[in-house]
């Protein structure tokens, strides 16, 4: 009863401290630090021992999905590069560093420990930059940071174990630890994929909008369990199962899942992240304690905690530093004038068919049909304007000095670090020394970089007026080809009710007059006729959003705010039907 009675006041205490939070434009987590702190200190209060793993385990899992969920799809893929640049190479070569230094300063420690807690130091965390998220900084940058700390932990966590099993064998191995690593990765991959392509399916079958979210809260569970078992990284298979869930939203689950999905999953992660914080508060006292026993005094882990802590923000600024070097080498001039010779070449290709290949006396090979030369050459032109979309991105939102800044400062530690620290083993002597490090990063970290975070970005005063003029033309581009969509269908002569039957030309002409208008403009209720049509030519304009949401001409924000709207007038739309019926 007691236990129950202390969830029930963290989930009041979640809800209250966010709300307050939003009113006084301080980032909740940071209060609910304060709160955890605060309480943690009080004498009169003792707080549990938290098993490590009901964090890995119990929370990360669904946090991770949650967030994965939400992942501008598109906008990732285009920066994958950079992002798994930031989630491996630059986890890697933080945590030797770190484990170098370590072994310098701590004594006891050797090389393979320092690198553990080196790994531990050295992913970013979802949760902590969900604070950047609510800044209004530019949409590239946030995908960045969310797409890094979804994937650093699987280099991370690998890491760490692979220097944990060094430290009992006495050796570290560097090929062992690559290998278990692309393993990891590997199976996380299939068995994500596998997971998510499963469920979607089966809540698509189920239909039902309370059977279908209860099943998607298993998801993220039923992909880290077997991918931990197979010696894979759980963490990445539950962020790929969110990722597939997320993009086959549009096309498998009907609005009202949809929408049932976004306000429990919203619900979900804000109380697993704040319940997050408000753990990471209450333990300072009791780590303080441990280290307390085992030395004289706290001034020497701190002030190795500090130097850790500037040690990933330098090597931090370093790579990032290399990375804008690096996509302002690119020339995507050159690149759009080869893709945009190839698409001109693509019409001769339609006309007089496909270059024959081989060397003069080569047999020559028979043309494919041109039906099938029309699908190659269509294929490729979906390819090739991808390709030119994609320059349009880069050239339209280019990386700057001030975006590096608030990359490297929005890199906050969290509680994947916290977590990560207790799994080291009890028998190692320096364990408490070392969670205390971690702990003290994690904590000042959050709390330095989160509180100047707002700071920095007014500082560095980013202009996002024009991506918001951006964003607006976008919407109108976007409104146009839906109401085209409207129309084709309007004219198609297989346009059907849901019972198959035709609908009167009459009302077809109506309604044909009403779409020329803008499709947020509100209907007046009518027949149930009209209602039926209404929802036919909303369902076409949610086909032609699923074939421009592939094309990449789009921003992820803009066709899912288009999708949203459409939801919401077939949900109005099917009230009204049912108030008919």
């Amino acid at each position: 009863m007691d236990l129950l009675l202390v969830i029930l006041l963290g989930v009041i205490a979640v809800a209250v401290v966010t709300a307050l939070g939003q009113r006084l434009g301080v980032a909740g987590p940071l209060l609910l630090v304060a709160l955890g702190l605060g309480v943690g200190l009080l004498p009169f209060v003792d707080v549990p021992e938290i098993d490590p793993e009901l964090i890995l385990v119990g929370i990360l899992p669904p946090l991770l999905y949650a967030s994965a969920v939400r992942l501008p799809a598109i906008e990732f893929r285009r920066d994958l590069a950079p992002i798994t640049g930031l989630a491996v190479v630059l986890v890697v070569v933080t945590a030797l560093i770190l484990g170098w230094f370590f072994s310098l300063v701590i004594p006891g420690v050797e090389f393979a420990l320092g690198v553990a807690l080196g790994a531990i130091l050295s992913p970013t965390d979802a949760v902590a930059t969900g604070i950047a998220k609510r800044l209004g900084i530019s949409p590239r940058v946030t995908t960045m940071l969310e797409g890094e700390s979804l994937l650093n932990d699987a280099t991370a966590l690998v890491l760490l174990r692979t220097a944990l099993l060094a430290v009992v064998a006495g050796t570290f191995s560097f090929g062992g630890a690559v290998l278990s690593f692309l393993w990891a990765v590997f199976i996380a991959l299939v068995i994500g994929a596998v997971v998510g392509v499963l469920a979607l399916r089966l809540r698509s079958w189920v239909g039902s909008s309370g059977a279908s979210t209860a099943i998607g809260f298993t998801v993220p569970f039923l992909a880290y369990l077997p991918t931990e078992h197979l010696n894979g990284s759980g963490l990445v298979a539950a962020v790929v199962a969110g990722i597939v869930a997320g993009q086959g939203a549009q096309r498998w689950f009907t609005p009202g899942q949809r929408l049932s999905d976004e306000v429990n999953w919203r619900t979900v992660e804000l109380v697993l992240e704040g319940g997050i914080f408000l753990i990471m508060g209450l333990e300072l006292d009791q780590i303080v304690e441990d280290v307390l026993a085992r030395h004289e005094g706290i001034v020497s882990p701190t002030l190795v905690a500090l130097a850790a802590l500037l040690i990933v923000l330098v090597v931090r600024a370093a790579y990032v530093a290399f990375l804008l070097w690096a996509g302002r080498a690119r020339r995507h001039g050159t690149d759009r004038a080869r893709f945009e010779e190839f698409d001109a070449r693509l019409d001769s290709f339609a006309e007089n068919g496909f270059p024959s290949r081989g060397g003069p006396g080569s047999p020559v090979r028979a043309q494919p049909s041109p039906e099938r030369i029309e699908r190659r050459t269509g294929l490729m032109r979906r390819r090739v304007a991808r390709a030119l979309a994609d320059i349009d991105y880069y050239q339209a939102s280019p990386l700057g000095w001030k975006h590096g800044s608030i990359i490297v400062w929005a890199g906050m530690r969290g509680v994947v670090t916290l977590a990560a620290a207790q799994t080291i083993p009890r028998s190692v002597e320096e364990r408490p020394t070392l969670i205390y490090i971690a702990f003290l990063v994690a904590l000042v970290s959050l709390m330095l970089q989160g509180l100047t975070l707002p700071w920095v970005v007014r500082k560095l005063r980013l202009d996002r007026g024009d991506e918001s003029a951006d964003d607006h033309d976008e919407k109108d581009r976007l409104e146009e080809q839906l109401r085209a969509a409207a129309a084709s269908a309007l004219d198609d002569p297989a346009l059907r009710r849901r019972d198959g039957t035709a609908f009167d030309s009459d009302l077809v002409e109506r309604m044909r007059q009403r779409y020329a208008q803008p499709i947020t403009e509100e209907f007046s209720v009518g027949a149930q006729d009209m209602l039926e049509l209404r929802i036919a030519i909303i369902e076409a304009m949610r086909t032609r959003l699923d074939t421009l949401s592939s094309g990449g001409t789009f921003s992820t924000r803009s066709l899912r705010h288009s999708l949203a709207e459409l939801d919401a007038h077939q949900l109005s739309t099917e009230l009204r039907l049912r108030e008919d019926d």
